[in-house]
Protein backbone atom coordinates (compact mmCIF):
# COMPACT_ATOMS: atom_id res chain seq x y z
CA UNK A 1 0.00 0.00 0.00
CA UNK A 2 1.52 3.29 -1.06
CA UNK A 3 2.55 5.53 1.84
CA UNK A 4 1.62 9.19 1.40
CA UNK A 5 2.33 12.18 3.59
CA UNK A 6 -0.48 13.86 5.47
CA UNK A 7 -1.98 16.67 3.44
CA UNK A 8 -0.79 15.38 0.07
CA UNK A 9 -3.56 15.13 -2.55
CA UNK A 10 -4.68 11.54 -2.25
CA UNK A 11 -6.25 9.07 -4.64
CA UNK A 12 -8.80 6.55 -3.48
CA UNK A 13 -7.12 3.19 -3.08
CA UNK A 14 -8.72 -0.22 -2.69
CA UNK A 15 -6.07 -2.61 -1.40
CA UNK A 16 -6.30 -5.78 -3.44
CA UNK A 17 -7.42 -8.81 -1.53
CA UNK A 18 -8.66 -6.99 1.57
CA UNK A 19 -11.18 -4.46 0.32
CA UNK A 20 -9.51 -1.91 2.62
CA UNK A 21 -10.33 1.60 1.45
CA UNK A 22 -7.99 4.39 2.50
CA UNK A 23 -7.28 8.00 1.68
CA UNK A 24 -3.98 8.08 3.57
CA UNK A 25 -2.17 6.10 6.18
CA UNK A 26 -4.12 8.15 8.74
CA UNK A 27 -7.67 7.66 7.50
CA UNK A 28 -10.07 4.92 6.46
CA UNK A 29 -12.05 6.02 3.43
CA UNK A 30 -14.94 3.75 4.39
CA UNK A 31 -15.29 5.41 7.80
CA UNK A 32 -15.38 8.86 6.20
CA UNK A 33 -18.06 7.80 3.71
CA UNK A 34 -20.20 6.21 6.43
CA UNK A 35 -19.83 9.30 8.59
CA UNK A 36 -20.79 11.49 5.66
CA UNK A 37 -23.97 9.52 4.99
CA UNK A 38 -24.77 9.66 8.72
CA UNK A 39 -24.35 13.43 9.10
CA UNK A 40 -26.48 13.97 6.00
CA UNK A 41 -29.14 11.53 7.18
CA UNK A 42 -29.40 13.03 10.66
CA UNK A 43 -30.85 16.19 9.13
CA UNK A 44 -33.87 14.23 7.87
CA UNK A 45 -35.06 13.91 11.47
CA UNK A 46 -33.53 17.07 12.90
CA UNK A 47 -35.38 19.19 10.34
CA UNK A 48 -38.62 18.48 12.22
CA UNK A 49 -37.07 19.74 15.46
CA UNK A 50 -35.76 22.83 13.63
CA UNK A 51 -39.10 23.66 12.00
CA UNK A 52 -41.82 22.45 14.39
CA UNK A 53 -42.49 22.10 18.13
CA UNK A 54 -40.70 19.17 19.75
CA UNK A 55 -43.99 17.34 20.25
CA UNK A 56 -44.22 16.96 16.47
CA UNK A 57 -40.93 15.06 16.49
CA UNK A 58 -42.48 12.43 18.76
CA UNK A 59 -46.03 12.40 17.41
CA UNK A 60 -47.08 13.53 13.92
CA UNK A 61 -50.59 14.41 15.11
CA UNK A 62 -49.21 16.89 17.66
CA UNK A 63 -48.43 19.58 15.08
CA UNK A 64 -47.69 20.15 11.39
CA UNK A 65 -49.75 17.28 9.94
CA UNK A 66 -52.56 18.39 7.65
CA UNK A 67 -53.10 15.49 5.28
CA UNK A 68 -51.86 12.22 3.78
CA UNK A 69 -48.63 13.77 2.43
CA UNK A 70 -47.54 14.64 5.93
CA UNK A 71 -48.46 11.19 7.24
CA UNK A 72 -46.50 9.61 4.40
CA UNK A 73 -43.51 11.82 5.21
CA UNK A 74 -43.69 10.70 8.84
CA UNK A 75 -44.00 7.02 7.90
CA UNK A 76 -41.02 7.05 5.54
CA UNK A 77 -38.86 8.86 8.07
CA UNK A 78 -39.99 6.54 10.88
CA UNK A 79 -39.20 3.37 8.95
CA UNK A 80 -35.98 4.43 7.20
CA UNK A 81 -34.33 7.27 9.14
CA UNK A 82 -35.63 7.93 12.66
CA UNK A 83 -32.94 6.92 15.16
CA UNK A 84 -30.99 5.00 12.52
CA UNK A 85 -28.61 7.77 11.47
CA UNK A 86 -28.11 8.92 15.07
CA UNK A 87 -27.31 5.32 15.93
CA UNK A 88 -24.96 4.97 12.98
CA UNK A 89 -23.18 8.17 13.96
CA UNK A 90 -22.87 6.92 17.56
CA UNK A 91 -21.27 3.68 16.37
CA UNK A 92 -18.85 5.59 14.16
CA UNK A 93 -17.98 7.84 17.10
CA UNK A 94 -17.04 4.75 19.11
CA UNK A 95 -14.99 3.36 16.21
CA UNK A 96 -13.13 6.64 15.72
CA UNK A 97 -12.53 6.89 19.46
CA UNK A 98 -10.91 3.46 19.46
CA UNK A 99 -8.86 4.29 16.36
CA UNK A 100 -7.49 7.53 17.82
CA UNK A 101 -6.70 5.98 21.21
CA UNK A 102 -4.98 2.99 19.60
CA UNK A 103 -2.81 5.19 17.41
CA UNK A 104 -1.87 7.34 20.41
CA UNK A 105 -0.84 4.24 22.35
CA UNK A 106 1.18 2.88 19.43
CA UNK A 107 3.04 6.17 19.03
CA UNK A 108 3.92 6.28 22.73
CA UNK A 109 1.66 9.25 23.56
CA UNK A 110 -0.47 9.49 26.69
CA UNK A 111 -3.69 8.10 25.22
CA UNK A 112 -5.81 8.89 28.27
CA UNK A 113 -4.71 12.53 28.32
CA UNK A 114 -5.32 12.96 24.60
CA UNK A 115 -8.72 11.30 24.80
CA UNK A 116 -10.05 13.20 27.80
CA UNK A 117 -8.82 16.52 26.50
CA UNK A 118 -10.69 15.81 23.29
CA UNK A 119 -13.86 14.91 25.19
CA UNK A 120 -13.65 17.91 27.53
CA UNK A 121 -13.33 20.30 24.63
CA UNK A 122 -16.09 18.52 22.74
CA UNK A 123 -18.27 18.98 25.82
CA UNK A 124 -17.45 22.70 25.91
CA UNK A 125 -18.13 23.14 22.20
CA UNK A 126 -21.32 21.10 22.45
CA UNK A 127 -22.60 23.22 25.33
CA UNK A 128 -21.84 26.41 23.41
CA UNK A 129 -23.70 24.98 20.42
CA UNK A 130 -26.66 24.03 22.61
CA UNK A 131 -26.81 27.36 24.41
CA UNK A 132 -26.21 29.79 21.58
CA UNK A 133 -27.21 28.05 18.33
CA UNK A 134 -29.57 25.07 18.73
CA UNK A 135 -30.80 23.34 21.86
CA UNK A 136 -31.04 19.97 20.10
CA UNK A 137 -27.27 19.52 20.45
CA UNK A 138 -25.98 15.95 20.71
CA UNK A 139 -22.26 16.71 21.00
CA UNK A 140 -22.36 17.22 24.78
CA UNK A 141 -24.00 13.80 25.16
CA UNK A 142 -21.33 12.25 22.93
CA UNK A 143 -18.60 13.86 25.02
CA UNK A 144 -20.01 12.48 28.28
CA UNK A 145 -20.56 9.02 26.82
CA UNK A 146 -17.13 9.15 25.19
CA UNK A 147 -15.53 9.69 28.58
CA UNK A 148 -17.09 6.46 29.80
CA UNK A 149 -16.44 4.61 26.54
CA UNK A 150 -12.68 5.00 27.03
CA UNK A 151 -12.88 2.40 29.80
CA UNK A 152 -14.16 -0.16 27.28
CA UNK A 153 -11.28 0.17 24.81
CA UNK A 154 -9.26 -2.94 25.90
CA UNK A 155 -12.20 -5.31 25.58
CA UNK A 156 -12.52 -7.82 22.72
CA UNK A 157 -15.48 -7.64 20.32
CA UNK A 158 -17.52 -10.34 22.08
CA UNK A 159 -17.42 -8.58 25.43
CA UNK A 160 -18.13 -5.23 23.80
CA UNK A 161 -21.22 -6.71 22.13
CA UNK A 162 -22.47 -8.09 25.46
CA UNK A 163 -21.95 -4.74 27.17
CA UNK A 164 -23.60 -2.94 24.25
CA UNK A 165 -26.67 -5.17 24.39
CA UNK A 166 -26.93 -4.78 28.17
CA UNK A 167 -26.75 -0.99 28.01
CA UNK A 168 -29.32 -0.74 25.20
CA UNK A 169 -31.65 -3.11 27.06
CA UNK A 170 -31.24 -1.07 30.25
CA UNK A 171 -32.11 2.13 28.35
CA UNK A 172 -35.23 0.46 26.93
CA UNK A 173 -36.28 -0.81 30.35
CA UNK A 174 -35.85 2.70 31.75
CA UNK A 175 -38.29 4.00 29.16
CA UNK A 176 -40.62 1.10 29.89
CA UNK A 177 -40.67 2.16 33.56
CA UNK A 178 -41.42 5.77 32.58
CA UNK A 179 -44.26 4.70 30.29
CA UNK A 180 -45.69 2.26 32.83
CA UNK A 181 -45.87 5.21 35.21
CA UNK A 182 -47.72 7.22 32.57
CA UNK A 183 -50.18 4.37 31.95
CA UNK A 184 -50.75 4.05 35.69
CA UNK A 185 -51.42 7.76 36.08
CA UNK A 186 -53.88 7.71 33.18
CA UNK A 187 -55.71 4.77 34.74
CA UNK A 188 -55.95 6.59 38.06
CA UNK A 189 -57.13 9.77 36.36
CA UNK A 190 -59.74 8.11 34.11
CA UNK A 191 -60.96 5.15 36.14
CA UNK A 192 -60.62 6.59 39.63
CA UNK A 193 -61.07 10.28 38.88
CA UNK A 194 -57.98 11.28 40.88
CA UNK A 195 -57.29 14.97 40.26
CA UNK A 196 -53.62 14.77 41.29
CA UNK A 197 -53.06 11.81 38.96
CA UNK A 198 -54.75 13.68 36.13
CA UNK A 199 -52.45 16.68 36.52
CA UNK A 200 -49.36 14.44 36.62
CA UNK A 201 -50.55 12.44 33.62
CA UNK A 202 -51.21 15.54 31.52
CA UNK A 203 -47.71 16.77 32.29
CA UNK A 204 -46.16 13.44 31.27
CA UNK A 205 -48.36 13.17 28.19
CA UNK A 206 -47.28 16.66 27.12
CA UNK A 207 -43.63 15.57 27.36
CA UNK A 208 -44.48 12.48 25.29
CA UNK A 209 -45.89 14.49 22.39
CA UNK A 210 -49.58 14.84 23.19
CA UNK A 211 -51.49 17.05 20.74
CA UNK A 212 -52.64 20.31 22.29
CA UNK A 213 -50.03 20.22 25.05
CA UNK A 214 -48.79 23.32 26.80
CA UNK A 215 -45.25 22.77 25.51
CA UNK A 216 -46.43 23.36 21.93
CA UNK A 217 -47.67 26.85 22.81
CA UNK A 218 -44.44 27.50 24.72
CA UNK A 219 -42.28 26.39 21.79
CA UNK A 220 -44.21 28.49 19.30
CA UNK A 221 -43.66 31.52 21.50
CA UNK A 222 -40.05 30.81 22.47
CA UNK A 223 -38.71 30.26 18.96
CA UNK A 224 -40.19 33.49 17.69
CA UNK A 225 -38.54 35.55 20.43
CA UNK A 226 -35.58 37.84 19.75
CA UNK A 227 -32.23 36.09 19.87
CA UNK A 228 -31.13 37.11 23.37
CA UNK A 229 -34.53 36.40 24.89
CA UNK A 230 -34.35 32.91 23.35
CA UNK A 231 -30.88 32.39 24.84
CA UNK A 232 -32.09 33.39 28.30
CA UNK A 233 -34.98 30.93 28.06
CA UNK A 234 -32.61 28.20 26.89
CA UNK A 235 -30.07 28.81 29.68
CA UNK A 236 -32.82 28.76 32.30
CA UNK A 237 -33.99 25.36 31.07
CA UNK A 238 -30.50 23.98 30.46
CA UNK A 239 -29.74 21.85 33.55
CA UNK A 240 -33.04 19.99 33.34
CA UNK A 241 -32.94 19.53 29.57
CA UNK A 242 -29.38 18.14 29.62
CA UNK A 243 -30.29 15.74 32.43
CA UNK A 244 -33.35 14.53 30.52
CA UNK A 245 -31.27 13.98 27.40
CA UNK A 246 -28.58 12.04 29.26
CA UNK A 247 -30.92 9.72 31.16
CA UNK A 248 -33.16 9.33 28.13
CA UNK A 249 -30.46 8.36 25.62
CA UNK A 250 -27.17 8.08 27.52
CA UNK A 251 -27.10 4.32 28.12
CA UNK A 252 -28.11 3.55 24.54
CA UNK A 253 -25.55 5.99 23.13
CA UNK A 254 -22.77 4.43 25.19
CA UNK A 255 -23.96 0.99 24.10
CA UNK A 256 -23.86 2.00 20.44
CA UNK A 257 -20.34 3.37 20.88
CA UNK A 258 -19.31 -0.01 22.30
CA UNK A 259 -21.02 -1.68 19.33
CA UNK A 260 -19.02 0.54 16.98
CA UNK A 261 -15.80 -0.45 18.73
CA UNK A 262 -16.67 -4.12 18.31
CA UNK A 263 -17.50 -3.77 14.61
CA UNK A 264 -14.34 -1.74 14.03
CA UNK A 265 -12.23 -4.48 15.62
CA UNK A 266 -14.08 -7.07 13.53
CA UNK A 267 -13.27 -5.16 10.32
CA UNK A 268 -16.89 -4.42 9.37
CA UNK A 269 -16.30 -0.64 9.29
CA UNK A 270 -12.98 -0.63 7.49
CA UNK A 271 -13.69 -2.59 4.32
CA UNK A 272 -12.28 -5.91 5.53
CA UNK A 273 -15.51 -7.86 5.14
CA UNK A 274 -16.19 -9.32 1.72
CA UNK A 275 -18.94 -7.90 -0.43
CA UNK A 276 -20.85 -11.17 -0.09
CA UNK A 277 -20.66 -11.09 3.71
CA UNK A 278 -21.81 -7.47 3.84
CA UNK A 279 -24.71 -8.17 1.49
CA UNK A 280 -25.83 -11.17 3.55
CA UNK A 281 -25.66 -9.15 6.76
CA UNK A 282 -27.64 -6.30 5.19
CA UNK A 283 -30.35 -8.66 3.91
CA UNK A 284 -30.64 -10.32 7.31
CA UNK A 285 -30.88 -7.01 9.15
CA UNK A 286 -33.35 -5.47 6.71
CA UNK A 287 -35.34 -8.72 6.58
CA UNK A 288 -36.28 -8.29 10.21
CA UNK A 289 -36.06 -4.53 10.69
CA UNK A 290 -38.02 -3.16 7.73
CA UNK A 291 -41.16 -5.37 8.06
CA UNK A 292 -41.19 -4.81 11.83
CA UNK A 293 -40.85 -1.03 11.39
CA UNK A 294 -43.61 -0.94 8.78
CA UNK A 295 -45.89 -2.95 11.06
CA UNK A 296 -45.22 -0.57 13.96
CA UNK A 297 -45.88 2.47 11.77
CA UNK A 298 -49.18 0.89 10.71
CA UNK A 299 -50.08 0.20 14.35
CA UNK A 300 -49.48 3.86 15.27
CA UNK A 301 -51.56 5.00 12.29
CA UNK A 302 -54.41 2.62 13.14
CA UNK A 303 -54.39 3.94 16.72
CA UNK A 304 -54.68 7.46 15.28
CA UNK A 305 -51.40 8.26 17.03
CA UNK A 306 -52.91 8.07 20.51
CA UNK A 307 -50.27 9.56 22.80
CA UNK A 308 -49.26 6.57 24.93
CA UNK A 309 -49.59 4.04 22.12
CA UNK A 310 -47.29 6.16 19.96
CA UNK A 311 -44.84 6.64 22.83
CA UNK A 312 -44.82 2.88 23.57
CA UNK A 313 -44.01 2.22 19.92
CA UNK A 314 -41.40 4.96 19.68
CA UNK A 315 -39.45 4.23 22.87
CA UNK A 316 -39.93 0.50 23.43
CA UNK A 317 -41.33 -1.70 20.67
CA UNK A 318 -39.40 0.01 17.89
CA UNK A 319 -36.00 -0.47 19.52
CA UNK A 320 -35.14 -3.90 18.00
CA UNK A 321 -36.53 -2.90 14.60
CA UNK A 322 -34.73 0.45 14.67
CA UNK A 323 -31.40 -1.16 15.52
CA UNK A 324 -31.86 -3.80 12.82
CA UNK A 325 -32.54 -1.18 10.13
CA UNK A 326 -29.57 0.82 11.41
CA UNK A 327 -27.33 -2.22 10.91
CA UNK A 328 -28.91 -2.81 7.51
CA UNK A 329 -27.91 0.72 6.51
CA UNK A 330 -24.39 0.15 7.83
CA UNK A 331 -23.82 -3.08 5.93
CA UNK A 332 -25.60 -1.90 2.77
CA UNK A 333 -23.58 1.32 2.63
CA UNK A 334 -20.37 -0.60 3.27
CA UNK A 335 -21.25 -2.96 0.43
CA UNK A 336 -22.01 0.02 -1.80
CA UNK A 337 -18.59 1.50 -1.04
CA UNK A 338 -16.88 -1.71 -2.12
CA UNK A 339 -19.08 -2.37 -5.15
CA UNK A 340 -18.61 1.14 -6.61
CA UNK A 341 -14.83 0.98 -6.78
CA UNK A 342 -14.80 2.60 -10.22
CA UNK A 343 -17.39 5.30 -9.45
CA UNK A 344 -15.86 7.46 -6.76
CA UNK A 345 -17.19 10.92 -7.65
CA UNK A 346 -20.16 10.73 -5.28
CA UNK A 347 -18.33 8.70 -2.64
CA UNK A 348 -15.41 11.13 -2.55
CA UNK A 349 -17.80 14.02 -1.92
CA UNK A 350 -19.68 12.12 0.77
CA UNK A 351 -16.34 11.19 2.34
CA UNK A 352 -15.36 14.87 2.37
CA UNK A 353 -18.63 15.68 4.13
CA UNK A 354 -17.78 12.94 6.62
CA UNK A 355 -14.28 14.29 7.22
CA UNK A 356 -15.95 17.60 8.04
CA UNK A 357 -18.90 16.11 9.96
CA UNK A 358 -18.40 18.43 12.95
CA UNK A 359 -18.32 21.55 10.76
CA UNK A 360 -21.27 20.34 8.67
CA UNK A 361 -23.31 19.55 11.78
CA UNK A 362 -22.81 23.05 13.21
CA UNK A 363 -23.25 24.73 9.82
CA UNK A 364 -26.57 22.94 9.46
CA UNK A 365 -27.68 24.29 12.84
CA UNK A 366 -26.66 27.83 11.90
CA UNK A 367 -28.50 27.76 8.58
CA UNK A 368 -31.62 25.94 9.74
CA UNK A 369 -32.12 28.08 12.85
CA UNK A 370 -31.64 31.18 10.69
CA UNK A 371 -34.28 29.86 8.33
CA UNK A 372 -36.88 28.90 10.92
CA UNK A 373 -36.33 30.96 14.08
CA UNK A 374 -37.77 34.39 14.77
CA UNK A 375 -34.45 36.22 14.50
CA UNK A 376 -34.11 34.82 10.96
CA UNK A 377 -36.85 34.17 8.43
CA UNK A 378 -39.34 33.14 11.14
CA UNK A 379 -40.77 30.04 9.46
CA UNK A 380 -40.93 28.06 12.71
CA UNK A 381 -44.39 26.51 13.09
CA UNK A 382 -45.54 27.92 9.75
CA UNK A 383 -44.64 24.91 7.60
CA UNK A 384 -46.11 21.43 7.39
CA UNK A 385 -44.14 18.30 8.12
CA UNK A 386 -43.74 17.44 4.43
CA UNK A 387 -42.80 20.95 3.32
CA UNK A 388 -40.11 21.20 6.01
CA UNK A 389 -38.21 18.50 4.13
CA UNK A 390 -37.65 20.84 1.17
CA UNK A 391 -34.66 22.28 3.04
CA UNK A 392 -32.98 18.86 3.41
CA UNK A 393 -31.72 18.21 -0.18
CA UNK A 394 -30.64 21.84 -0.46
CA UNK A 395 -28.45 21.40 2.63
CA UNK A 396 -27.12 18.12 1.25
CA UNK A 397 -26.08 19.81 -1.99
CA UNK A 398 -24.29 22.51 -0.01
CA UNK A 399 -22.40 19.90 2.05
CA UNK A 400 -21.35 17.99 -1.06
CA UNK A 401 -20.12 21.16 -2.77
CA UNK A 402 -18.32 23.02 -0.02
CA UNK A 403 -16.74 20.07 1.82
CA UNK A 404 -14.44 18.82 -1.01
CA UNK A 405 -13.77 22.40 -2.09
CA UNK A 406 -12.63 23.31 1.44
CA UNK A 407 -10.48 20.18 1.79
CA UNK A 408 -8.77 21.02 -1.47
CA UNK A 409 -6.98 23.84 0.36
CA UNK A 410 -7.15 22.90 4.05
CA UNK A 411 -6.14 19.80 6.00
CA UNK A 412 -9.23 19.87 8.24
CA UNK A 413 -12.67 21.36 8.41
CA UNK A 414 -12.71 24.66 10.36
CA UNK A 415 -14.24 23.19 13.51
CA UNK A 416 -12.23 19.98 13.23
CA UNK A 417 -9.12 22.16 13.19
CA UNK A 418 -10.34 24.18 16.19
CA UNK A 419 -11.17 21.03 18.18
CA UNK A 420 -7.84 19.44 17.29
CA UNK A 421 -5.90 22.57 18.25
CA UNK A 422 -7.71 22.95 21.58
CA UNK A 423 -7.32 19.27 22.44
CA UNK A 424 -3.58 19.28 21.65
CA UNK A 425 -2.94 22.61 23.33
CA UNK A 426 -1.29 24.19 20.29
CA UNK A 427 -2.30 25.56 16.92
CA UNK A 428 -2.29 22.80 14.31
CA UNK A 429 -1.19 23.18 10.71
CA UNK A 430 -4.25 24.22 8.73
CA UNK A 431 -3.51 24.99 5.09
CA UNK A 432 -2.25 22.32 2.72
CA UNK A 433 1.21 23.00 1.39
Amino acid sequence: LKTLSIGEPLPVVNQAGTGLWVMSQARFFSLDVLRGFAVMGILVMNIIAFALPMSAYLNPKAFGTHGPTDIAAWAIAFVVIDGKMRGLFSMLFGASLLLIVTRAEQSGDNAARIHYRRMIWLLVLGLLHGWFIWDGDILALYALCGMAAYLLRPLPPKQLMIISGTLILANTLLWALILLTAHGLRHQAVALGAAAARASYLEMADALGAPGGASIVQDLHAYHEPYWAMIQTRLAAFPGSLFEFVYGYGLETLGLMAWGMALFQAGALTGQWTLRRLAQAAILAYGFGLPASIALAHWAYQADFETLVTADIYYIFNTPARLAVMLGHLFALSAFIQAKSTKTWLLSRVAAAGRMAFSNYILTSLLMTSLFYGYGFGLYGHVSRASAYIAVPLMWVLMLIWSPLWLKYFAYGPLEWLWRSLARGKVQAFRLK
